[in-house]
């Protein structure tokens, strides 16, 4: 059984924090749970393009407000509730008006050191 808890994580090795979101990792591949989980906060007034290439990714919002934008798509409006999945490797922007709190998981599982390159992907990591 693996427990954990966010406070042990802010602050830790788990906690990646970049300009436009903070990312506290609480499942990784090394749990080989065959997916992570993340609770990650999308930062007020940001805008972060995003292409999981590599990965699908489920997300469900529990704090905030914002929207995401499915390039040559349509706009969604993220709120509390809100759930969106990227079963398509959608590219696209996520904004946020307000700091969104945001429960993420990801298929196949991060190894807990990635961040978005050039092309807003998330490589494929070997730990």
């Amino acid at each position: 059984m693996i427990v954990k808890h966010l406070e042990e994580i802010i602050g830790a090795n788990d906690d990646i924090d970049t300009p436009t979101w903070n990312s506290r990792r609480l499942l990784l591949k090394k749990e080989n749970m065959g997916f992570s989980l993340h609770d990650t906060v999308i930062k007020a007034g940001t805008e972060t393009f995003i292409w999981y290439k590599n990965h699908v990714e489920a997300v469900y919002c529990i704090e905030g407000e914002g929207e995401i934008e499915v390039i040559g798509g349509e706009t969604y409006r993220i709120k509390p509730g809100m759930m969106y999945a990227l079963d398509g490797h959608e590219k696209h922007y996520l904004r946020a008006k307000s700091d969104m709190r945001m429960v993420c998981v990801f298929n196949p599982p991060l190894t807990g050191r990635e961040v978005h390159d050039e092309e807003g992907v998330y490589p494929l990591l070997q730990e």
